[in-house]
């Protein structure tokens, strides 16, 4: 299966390790914990498709849980290395999200999708990474799959920092002039998507889903207020980040979403 160079040559080079520690890149860290701690029992077992350096991964088996772990990037495989401590339960094989027909039908109890939908650009590349999580799944299991939302990064990204220019992106086609819908293409890194397009691909799986969350809401937008925060402060805005992430009327103004199914 093809291997995309430029995710590969970015994630050589990018620490995702320190964007989760910080702590605006925490909230969504916080988030996705805070929910996978909801539904996990003692004994169950969790893939992490995706895993990159293994924060989940490594978080999750240092609880007592048994963990395997696919990551794509070599680099990302010998830091997850480097980070597993003595007694953690875990694996961590090289592997495409798209294929894993190295793991059985049926295996798990949480399936962690955290990343690969971040970086497949067309609907038939996303289902069959969807169709994987979802095969290698126990029968009422979880599968957790995240996605960079357009709408987040375009105000982040495009309108306040002005690290992505606009109006260029709209003469070269990569967001639609009267929508302002994105579209995304390898060299981009980054798919970005709508609730609806979510919607759209989920249509076709005979799933249930059960939350879809704002997993850091305005957190990217608004960092350099969340950084300056002290405990107390943080504390109380995380609060209100998950009394409200789950709101209808915000769920478009985030950078990640996080949908949780149950097969």
């Amino acid at each position: 299966m093809e291997t995309n160079q430029y995710i590969t040559d970015f994630y050589n080079h990018y620490d995702e390790d320190a964007r989760l520690s910080l702590r605006h890149g925490s909230v969504e860290f916080l988030t996705t914990m805070r929910y996978i701690q909801t539904y996990i029992k003692p004994g169950f077992r969790i893939l992490e498709i995706g895993a990159g350096t293994g924060r989940y991964s490594h978080a999750l088996a240092r609880q007592g849980y048994t963990v395997d772990a696919v990551e794509l990037v070599g680099h990302n495989i010998e830091i997850f290395r480097r980070n597993t401590q003595p007694g953690e339960n875990i694996t961590i094989t090289q592997g495409n999200a798209m294929d894993l027909s190295a793991f059985p039908d049926n295996q798990y109890h949480i399936t962690l999708l955290l990343g690969p939908l971040y970086h497949l650009y067309n609907t038939q590349d996303k289902r069959q990474a969807l169709s994987e999580a979802i095969r290698v799944t126990q029968k009422g299991g979880l599968i957790f799959a995240a996605y960079v939302i357009s709408d987040g990064c375009l105000m982040d990204e495009g309108f306040k920092r002005q690290t992505i220019n606009v109006a260029q992106y709209i003469e070269e086609g990569l967001i639609d002039s009267r929508t302002f819908a994105a579209r995304s293409r390898p060299k981009d890194l980054f798919e970005l998507v709508r609730k609806e397009d979510i919607d759209r691909i989920m249509a076709t799986f005979p799933t249930t889903r059960l939350h879809y969350i704002a997993s850091d809401g305005c957190a990217l937008l608004i960092r350099e207020s969340i950084d300056a925060m002290d405990d107390q402060e943080f504390d109380l805005y995380m609060k209100y980040h998950f009394a409200t992430c789950e709101r209808e009327d915000l769920l478009g103004v985030t950078s990640h979403a996080l949908d949780i199914f149950q097969k």
